[in-house]
């Protein structure tokens, strides 16, 4: 490794572990995970893979300047006294972003002109007063973080440029689609590498499909960049860089299909454009498809991985959301057995509407909301009987700010409390009943319920339910939509669009994509 300095990956709540994992994968060393961020060391060679390769990151920084401010005179003066002539030339351009954790520091854009007026008249009283590098607000070729905790000041150069979760790909979007980090993040969290089926019922847009397909085939995220900001620095490597590039331009055999669906043909037909943006259309069976037309999971032979961003009842409003949720509990219990399900929404009443018990839970953000991320591992009988075949159920919250669970008292003790106050206590344990070997006998395989017609009536209400509050939703993302429901799935025919979406030097290309007829994704 060559000349080793100190480097700073950004992120989202909840996934710093993840990123730290993808940055000693890349040989980063000194890998230490802090609060939405990771810190790391490494040399130029590994500044550009960070910038290629990490799925989780927001952006690379690299720290060149570190001092105390006590007011902003004292800010001023210790700006002016760096050697700007290292980063910046007159003829380049810079800009400056601010985030102030700080008491004396309260406006971040106060923060801003001060650091612009020094590293300004630090040219000035060097060059002459009308001598001086451009400012501008986007597309700079030199980008300046600046962080204050307190008194403490660090001043970074900001190595990507746009933040890393503008991909390249997407080229249409829906109402309030998922992050690209965030969702690469909860693939990546969930353990899922493409082998076993992956299935979003609920794509929209199509994040977690296109970012599924990416993983799987070892396709790296910055290949569709166009420009890094590191390629305005005047220590830039271009050979270096491009060498990169083609180590990662190769890609692996996706064994199992890419499964998505909406409910709404034109979220479907905006999937259909990103998929094929990305170059990942032959790992991907997309459908026009509601949820209540899920009646079977996959037909690859194995249980697979299921990981959906429903709606929240935030930005998009819906009547009835419990009913929604309520319906993606029963599809999971009914249709995904074996499969294990990840569910992200910043509503836990609806959460909890899904009616199972999560095995993990974890604190996110999507797009300003605080999220809870939910795991459901799907399997038939008990959970004795699935803990005694070795299935494990990490039970719980895993934040550990969270206060730890009360005992749970035994179901003797529930029935005991719930007879003293009139509530009877056949039904007052929220524990399960011991179970009974007739029931367990004649339990059918892809529900869970004995048979009986009360069991059953109620089911038949709640689906009905659950299928109202869909159309509900349909109908708020695209009143064409309904025309879809209640008809056979079928296969968009949606033309690939013109023109190229993807930088030529850094586009992968399949052995047989001169043999590939262009019907978009299947």
């Amino acid at each position: 490794m060559e000349h080793r300095f100190e480097m700073v990956a950004k992120t989202f709540k909840g996934l710093e572990e993840v990123l730290a994992e993808e940055l000693r994968a890349i040989g980063a060393v000194n890998v230490q995970p802090g609060r939405r961020m990771v810190s790391f060391e490494g040399d130029l060679d590994i500044l550009y893979r960070a910038n290629i390769c990490c799925r989780t990151a927001l952006c690379i920084l690299k720290p060149i300047y570190k001092f105390i401010a006590k007011d902003t005179d004292s800010l001023y003066e210790m700006v002016k006294e760096y050697d700007w002539s290292d980063v910046l030339t007159l003829e380049k351009t810079f800009s400056i972003d601010t985030t102030s954790h700080s008491s004396e520091f309260t406006h971040s854009r106060f923060v801003t002109y001060k650091v612009k007026d020094a590293i300004v008249d630090y040219f000035k009283d060097r060059f002459g007063p009308d001598k001086r590098p451009g400012v501008r607000l986007s597309d700079a070729d030199v980008m300046i973080n600046v962080h204050i905790d307190g008194d403490r000041v660090t001043i970074s150069l900001n190595s990507s440029g746009e933040s890393l979760h503008k991909r390249g790909w997407r080229v249409a979007q829906t109402e309030a689609p998922i992050n690209e980090v965030l969702a690469a993040g909860i693939i990546l969290k969930s353990g899922w590498r493409g082998e076993s089926p992956f299935v979003d019922p609920m794509c929209g847009s199509g994040t977690f499909l296109v970012e599924a397909a990416m993983i799987a085939a070892g396709i790296m995220p910055g290949s569709f960049r166009k420009s890094f900001a590191f390629e305005h620095w005047h220590d830039y490597d271009s050979e270096l860089f491009e060498k990169i590039l083609e180590e990662y331009s190769e890609h692996r055999e996706v064994p199992f299909k890419i499964y998505g669906s909406d409910v709404s043909p034109k979220a479907v037909a905006i999937a259909e454009r990103n998929i094929l943006a990305a170059g990942v259309d032959e790992y991907v069976n997309l459908r026009i498809k509601s949820l209540q037309q899920w009646d079977a999971a996959p037909a690859d032979g194995v249980p697979g991985v299921l990981i959906t961003n429903p709606p929240y009842g935030e930005r998009i409003n819906t009547q009835d959301m419990e009913q929604l949720y309520k319906l993606i509990g029963n599809k999971l219990k009914r249709v995904f057995l074996g499969y294990h399900a990840w569910v992200i929404s910043s509503n836990t009443d609806y959460l909890t509407a899904i009616g199972l018990s999560p095995s993990t839970k974890e604190a996110m953000q999507n797009g300003g909301l605080d999220c809870e991320l939910r795991e459901y591992i799907i399997f038939e009988g008990t959970k004795s009987d699935f803990r005694k075949e070795g299935g494990v159920l990490k039970e719980g919250p895993t934040d550990r700010n969270e206060r730890k669970r009360p005992a749970r008292k035994s179901d003797s003790e529930w029935k005991r409390d719930a007879r003293a106050k009139g509530m009877g206590g056949k039904e007052a344990s929220p524990m399960r009943r011991k179970p009974n070997p007739l029931e367990d006998k004649y339990r059918p395989k892809k529900g869970g319920y004995a048979r009986n017609e009360e069991r059953r009536r109620k089911f038949k209400e709640e689906t009905a339910a659950s299928s109202e509050a869909e159309e509900l939703l349909s109908r708020h993302r695209n009143p064409n939509a309904l025309k879809s429901l209640g008809q056979s799935p079928k296969q968009p025919s949606i033309p690939a669009p013109e023109g190229p979406f993807m930088r030529t030097r850094r586009r992968w290309k399949r052995p047989d994509a001169d043999n590939q007829p262009e019907n978009g994704a299947e």
